[in-house]
Protein backbone atom coordinates (compact mmCIF):
# COMPACT_ATOMS: atom_id res chain seq x y z
CA UNK A 1 0.00 0.00 0.00
CA UNK A 2 1.19 3.82 -0.78
CA UNK A 3 1.71 5.38 2.40
CA UNK A 4 -0.71 8.26 2.99
CA UNK A 5 0.08 11.20 2.78
CA UNK A 6 -1.51 14.69 4.32
CA UNK A 7 -2.88 17.45 2.44
CA UNK A 8 -2.27 20.95 3.46
CA UNK A 9 -6.01 21.30 3.92
CA UNK A 10 -5.51 18.76 6.68
CA UNK A 11 -2.38 20.72 8.51
CA UNK A 12 -3.46 22.70 11.63
CA UNK A 13 -2.28 26.74 11.54
CA UNK A 14 0.37 26.81 13.63
CA UNK A 15 2.17 23.98 11.32
CA UNK A 16 1.38 25.66 8.36
CA UNK A 17 2.34 29.03 9.44
CA UNK A 18 5.67 27.43 10.28
CA UNK A 19 5.99 26.01 7.06
CA UNK A 20 5.60 29.64 5.78
CA UNK A 21 8.09 31.18 8.00
CA UNK A 22 10.41 28.85 7.03
CA UNK A 23 10.08 29.48 2.98
CA UNK A 24 10.31 33.50 3.82
CA UNK A 25 13.87 32.24 5.47
CA UNK A 26 14.81 30.15 2.75
CA UNK A 27 13.99 33.35 0.10
CA UNK A 28 16.06 35.91 2.41
CA UNK A 29 19.12 33.68 2.03
CA UNK A 30 18.80 33.18 -1.31
CA UNK A 31 18.46 36.70 -2.17
CA UNK A 32 21.59 37.81 -0.13
CA UNK A 33 23.79 34.74 -2.25
CA UNK A 34 22.19 36.25 -4.76
CA UNK A 35 23.25 40.26 -4.01
CA UNK A 36 26.71 39.07 -3.64
CA UNK A 37 27.10 36.91 -6.35
CA UNK A 38 26.04 40.56 -8.50
CA UNK A 39 28.81 42.12 -6.80
CA UNK A 40 31.32 39.48 -7.33
CA UNK A 41 30.29 39.59 -11.11
CA UNK A 42 30.71 43.39 -11.09
CA UNK A 43 34.13 42.84 -9.70
CA UNK A 44 35.36 40.54 -11.96
CA UNK A 45 34.34 43.15 -14.92
CA UNK A 46 36.00 45.55 -13.61
CA UNK A 47 38.98 43.21 -13.72
CA UNK A 48 38.44 42.56 -17.17
CA UNK A 49 38.17 46.55 -18.26
CA UNK A 50 40.96 47.03 -16.30
CA UNK A 51 43.13 43.75 -17.90
CA UNK A 52 42.16 44.80 -21.76
CA UNK A 53 43.74 48.68 -21.41
CA UNK A 54 46.35 46.76 -19.51
CA UNK A 55 46.94 45.00 -22.82
CA UNK A 56 46.23 47.59 -25.15
CA UNK A 57 48.79 49.68 -23.04
CA UNK A 58 51.70 46.41 -23.45
CA UNK A 59 50.75 46.16 -27.28
CA UNK A 60 51.52 49.77 -27.57
CA UNK A 61 55.00 49.46 -25.79
CA UNK A 62 56.22 46.27 -27.90
CA UNK A 63 54.82 48.38 -31.17
CA UNK A 64 57.15 51.44 -29.78
CA UNK A 65 59.99 49.16 -28.71
CA UNK A 66 59.89 47.27 -31.90
CA UNK A 67 59.79 50.80 -33.62
CA UNK A 68 56.30 49.63 -35.53
CA UNK A 69 54.13 52.68 -36.57
CA UNK A 70 51.53 53.60 -33.91
CA UNK A 71 48.26 52.73 -34.51
CA UNK A 72 45.83 55.46 -37.32
CA UNK A 73 44.15 58.15 -35.11
CA UNK A 74 41.20 58.87 -37.65
CA UNK A 75 38.42 61.43 -37.00
CA UNK A 76 34.83 60.51 -35.48
CA UNK A 77 32.93 62.64 -36.97
CA UNK A 78 32.01 61.41 -40.90
CA UNK A 79 33.10 63.04 -43.75
CA UNK A 80 30.56 64.34 -46.70
CA UNK A 81 30.75 61.65 -48.47
CA UNK A 82 29.50 58.67 -45.71
CA UNK A 83 26.34 61.43 -45.08
CA UNK A 84 25.57 61.20 -49.00
CA UNK A 85 25.56 57.45 -49.23
CA UNK A 86 23.66 57.08 -45.80
CA UNK A 87 19.72 56.75 -46.30
CA UNK A 88 17.97 59.81 -46.32
CA UNK A 89 15.69 60.57 -43.85
CA UNK A 90 11.62 61.74 -44.16
CA UNK A 91 9.58 64.23 -42.50
CA UNK A 92 9.03 63.33 -38.90
CA UNK A 93 5.39 61.64 -38.55
CA UNK A 94 4.99 60.97 -42.32
CA UNK A 95 6.04 58.28 -44.29
CA UNK A 96 7.52 58.22 -47.38
CA UNK A 97 5.71 56.34 -50.23
CA UNK A 98 7.95 53.84 -52.97
CA UNK A 99 5.73 55.13 -55.89
CA UNK A 100 5.18 52.95 -59.34
CA UNK A 101 7.95 51.83 -60.55
CA UNK A 102 5.99 49.77 -63.36
CA UNK A 103 6.50 53.27 -65.84
CA UNK A 104 10.39 52.74 -65.58
CA UNK A 105 9.98 49.02 -66.99
CA UNK A 106 10.51 48.12 -71.01
CA UNK A 107 9.36 45.52 -72.08
CA UNK A 108 11.76 43.14 -74.22
CA UNK A 109 9.25 40.44 -75.06
CA UNK A 110 5.86 39.79 -75.34
CA UNK A 111 4.26 36.58 -74.65
CA UNK A 112 0.44 35.37 -75.19
CA UNK A 113 -1.40 33.33 -72.52
CA UNK A 114 -4.59 31.40 -74.13
CA UNK A 115 -7.38 30.89 -71.65
CA UNK A 116 -9.55 27.71 -71.99
CA UNK A 117 -13.10 29.12 -72.67
CA UNK A 118 -16.23 27.23 -72.80
CA UNK A 119 -18.14 27.48 -76.10
CA UNK A 120 -20.11 30.96 -76.80
CA UNK A 121 -17.55 32.74 -74.42
CA UNK A 122 -16.72 36.42 -76.24
CA UNK A 123 -13.31 37.69 -76.36
CA UNK A 124 -12.68 40.80 -74.43
CA UNK A 125 -9.16 41.49 -74.75
CA UNK A 126 -5.56 41.10 -72.30
CA UNK A 127 -4.74 41.44 -68.91
CA UNK A 128 -1.46 42.71 -68.62
CA UNK A 129 1.31 41.12 -66.06
CA UNK A 130 4.99 42.42 -66.45
CA UNK A 131 7.05 40.22 -64.64
CA UNK A 132 10.89 40.54 -64.10
CA UNK A 133 13.25 37.77 -64.77
CA UNK A 134 17.00 37.26 -64.74
CA UNK A 135 18.49 35.24 -67.22
CA UNK A 136 22.57 34.46 -67.54
CA UNK A 137 23.67 31.91 -69.79
CA UNK A 138 27.26 31.09 -70.77
CA UNK A 139 28.43 31.12 -74.92
CA UNK A 140 30.76 29.95 -76.52
CA UNK A 141 31.52 31.55 -79.62
CA UNK A 142 34.15 30.18 -82.36
CA UNK A 143 35.10 32.54 -84.49
CA UNK A 144 36.35 31.30 -88.21
CA UNK A 145 38.84 33.82 -89.20
CA UNK A 146 39.73 33.88 -92.72
CA UNK A 147 43.56 33.35 -93.62
CA UNK A 148 44.82 34.83 -97.21
CA UNK A 149 47.79 34.32 -98.28
CA UNK A 150 48.94 37.18 -100.83
CA UNK A 151 50.70 37.28 -103.87
CA UNK A 152 54.14 37.97 -102.30
CA UNK A 153 53.87 35.03 -99.78
CA UNK A 154 52.35 37.34 -97.15
CA UNK A 155 49.66 36.06 -94.98
CA UNK A 156 46.43 38.26 -93.52
CA UNK A 157 44.52 36.78 -90.81
CA UNK A 158 40.52 38.39 -89.93
CA UNK A 159 41.02 40.57 -86.78
CA UNK A 160 38.66 39.44 -83.62
CA UNK A 161 36.28 42.26 -82.41
CA UNK A 162 37.15 44.58 -80.03
CA UNK A 163 37.05 43.65 -76.39
CA UNK A 164 38.01 40.10 -76.33
CA UNK A 165 41.28 39.40 -74.17
CA UNK A 166 42.99 35.78 -73.26
CA UNK A 167 40.18 33.99 -74.83
CA UNK A 168 37.08 35.80 -73.12
CA UNK A 169 34.59 38.68 -74.51
CA UNK A 170 33.67 41.56 -73.15
CA UNK A 171 30.44 40.84 -71.21
CA UNK A 172 32.29 38.95 -69.09
CA UNK A 173 35.13 41.23 -68.43
CA UNK A 174 32.37 43.87 -67.45
CA UNK A 175 30.81 40.88 -65.57
CA UNK A 176 33.77 40.64 -63.39
CA UNK A 177 34.69 44.15 -62.95
CA UNK A 178 30.98 45.36 -61.48
CA UNK A 179 31.08 42.36 -59.15
CA UNK A 180 34.36 43.11 -58.07
CA UNK A 181 34.74 47.03 -57.85
CA UNK A 182 30.79 47.87 -57.28
CA UNK A 183 30.05 44.70 -55.50
CA UNK A 184 32.95 43.83 -53.47
CA UNK A 185 33.03 40.16 -54.08
CA UNK A 186 36.66 38.75 -53.99
CA UNK A 187 38.11 36.77 -56.48
CA UNK A 188 37.83 33.50 -54.97
CA UNK A 189 34.01 33.86 -54.81
CA UNK A 190 33.89 35.55 -58.71
CA UNK A 191 35.81 32.28 -59.55
CA UNK A 192 33.37 30.02 -57.91
CA UNK A 193 29.98 31.91 -58.87
CA UNK A 194 31.66 31.93 -63.06
CA UNK A 195 32.32 27.91 -62.39
CA UNK A 196 29.19 27.45 -61.19
CA UNK A 197 27.67 29.00 -64.13
CA UNK A 198 29.59 26.27 -66.16
CA UNK A 199 32.10 29.13 -67.32
CA UNK A 200 35.82 27.18 -66.90
CA UNK A 201 37.73 30.19 -66.17
CA UNK A 202 40.39 30.20 -62.77
CA UNK A 203 41.69 32.77 -60.25
CA UNK A 204 44.49 33.21 -62.24
CA UNK A 205 42.50 34.00 -65.46
CA UNK A 206 39.91 36.61 -63.43
CA UNK A 207 42.88 38.17 -61.66
CA UNK A 208 44.68 38.67 -65.03
CA UNK A 209 41.14 40.48 -66.43
CA UNK A 210 40.91 42.09 -63.18
CA UNK A 211 44.52 43.86 -63.22
CA UNK A 212 45.49 44.03 -67.06
CA UNK A 213 43.94 45.97 -69.90
CA UNK A 214 42.86 48.62 -68.16
CA UNK A 215 44.37 51.65 -70.48
CA UNK A 216 40.80 51.71 -71.45
CA UNK A 217 39.10 52.32 -68.15
CA UNK A 218 41.49 54.57 -67.33
CA UNK A 219 41.33 56.91 -70.36
CA UNK A 220 37.56 56.80 -70.07
CA UNK A 221 37.54 58.14 -66.47
CA UNK A 222 40.00 61.08 -67.33
CA UNK A 223 37.62 61.66 -70.06
CA UNK A 224 35.24 61.93 -68.44
CA UNK A 225 36.64 64.13 -65.45
CA UNK A 226 37.96 66.63 -68.42
CA UNK A 227 34.32 66.63 -69.83
CA UNK A 228 32.77 67.03 -66.43
CA UNK A 229 34.95 70.07 -65.27
CA UNK A 230 34.81 71.74 -68.64
CA UNK A 231 30.58 71.93 -68.61
CA UNK A 232 30.06 72.17 -64.94
CA UNK A 233 28.30 75.25 -63.62
CA UNK A 234 30.01 74.03 -60.42
CA UNK A 235 32.10 71.55 -59.05
CA UNK A 236 31.91 70.51 -55.13
CA UNK A 237 35.19 68.48 -53.51
CA UNK A 238 35.26 66.80 -50.41
CA UNK A 239 38.02 63.88 -49.42
CA UNK A 240 37.91 61.29 -46.51
CA UNK A 241 40.87 59.14 -44.64
CA UNK A 242 41.38 55.96 -45.98
CA UNK A 243 44.08 53.11 -45.71
CA UNK A 244 45.81 51.64 -48.64
CA UNK A 245 48.58 49.06 -48.41
CA UNK A 246 48.44 49.49 -44.22
CA UNK A 247 49.14 53.42 -45.03
CA UNK A 248 47.25 56.00 -44.22
CA UNK A 249 45.52 58.13 -47.29
CA UNK A 250 43.40 60.29 -48.64
CA UNK A 251 40.39 59.60 -50.95
CA UNK A 252 39.10 62.88 -53.08
CA UNK A 253 35.61 63.04 -54.88
CA UNK A 254 34.77 65.57 -56.99
CA UNK A 255 32.00 66.14 -59.19
CA UNK A 256 28.33 67.92 -59.43
CA UNK A 257 24.86 66.35 -60.31
CA UNK A 258 26.09 64.86 -63.48
CA UNK A 259 29.75 62.60 -62.78
CA UNK A 260 31.68 61.75 -59.85
CA UNK A 261 35.44 61.06 -59.93
CA UNK A 262 37.54 59.85 -56.94
CA UNK A 263 41.16 60.01 -56.69
CA UNK A 264 43.38 58.93 -54.15
CA UNK A 265 46.56 60.69 -52.46
CA UNK A 266 48.60 60.85 -49.55
CA UNK A 267 47.84 64.81 -48.76
CA UNK A 268 44.43 66.55 -48.87
CA UNK A 269 46.13 69.99 -50.16
CA UNK A 270 44.92 72.52 -52.22
CA UNK A 271 47.53 71.97 -54.61
CA UNK A 272 47.43 68.26 -54.79
CA UNK A 273 43.84 68.49 -55.44
CA UNK A 274 44.07 70.61 -58.34
CA UNK A 275 46.90 68.61 -59.44
CA UNK A 276 43.94 65.70 -59.16
CA UNK A 277 41.53 67.61 -60.92
CA UNK A 278 43.49 68.34 -63.86
CA UNK A 279 45.48 64.96 -63.61
CA UNK A 280 48.72 66.77 -65.14
CA UNK A 281 48.63 69.59 -62.20
CA UNK A 282 47.19 73.19 -62.30
CA UNK A 283 46.11 73.95 -65.48
CA UNK A 284 42.72 74.61 -67.10
CA UNK A 285 40.31 72.42 -68.61
CA UNK A 286 39.23 73.64 -72.13
CA UNK A 287 37.83 77.09 -72.50
CA UNK A 288 37.03 77.24 -68.14
CA UNK A 289 39.52 75.97 -65.36
CA UNK A 290 38.44 74.52 -62.36
CA UNK A 291 37.94 76.72 -59.41
CA UNK A 292 40.00 74.33 -57.26
CA UNK A 293 42.61 74.85 -59.90
CA UNK A 294 42.85 78.50 -60.25
CA UNK A 295 45.40 80.83 -58.42
CA UNK A 296 42.68 83.00 -57.04
CA UNK A 297 41.52 80.01 -55.02
CA UNK A 298 44.45 79.94 -52.99
CA UNK A 299 45.59 83.68 -53.38
CA UNK A 300 41.72 84.12 -51.39
CA UNK A 301 42.71 81.64 -48.66
CA UNK A 302 45.59 83.29 -47.69
CA UNK A 303 43.56 86.62 -47.80
CA UNK A 304 40.81 85.56 -45.46
CA UNK A 305 43.36 83.28 -43.29
CA UNK A 306 42.24 80.39 -44.19
CA UNK A 307 43.84 76.69 -43.28
CA UNK A 308 46.08 75.66 -46.30
CA UNK A 309 44.39 72.27 -46.57
CA UNK A 310 40.61 71.01 -47.65
CA UNK A 311 38.69 70.18 -44.42
CA UNK A 312 38.17 66.63 -43.76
Amino acid sequence: MAPRTESIDDLPLEDIRRVVATLVAEMSRLSGLVEAKDGEIGELKGEVRDLKAKVVEQAAEIARLKGLPPRPKFKGKPSGMEQATSKPLGKKGRKRGRGSKIDKLTVTSQVKLKAEAPAGSRFRGYEDVLVQDLKISVEVVCYRRERWETPDGGRIVAALPSGIRGGFGPELRRFIAAGHFQGQVTSERLTSLLNGMGLVISKRQVVRLLSQGLEALAAEDQAVLRAGLETARWVTVDDTSARHAGQDGIVTQLGDDRFAVFRTGSSPSLATTASRCSGRGRQSHGERSCRCCRPGATTMSSTMRLSPTWPA
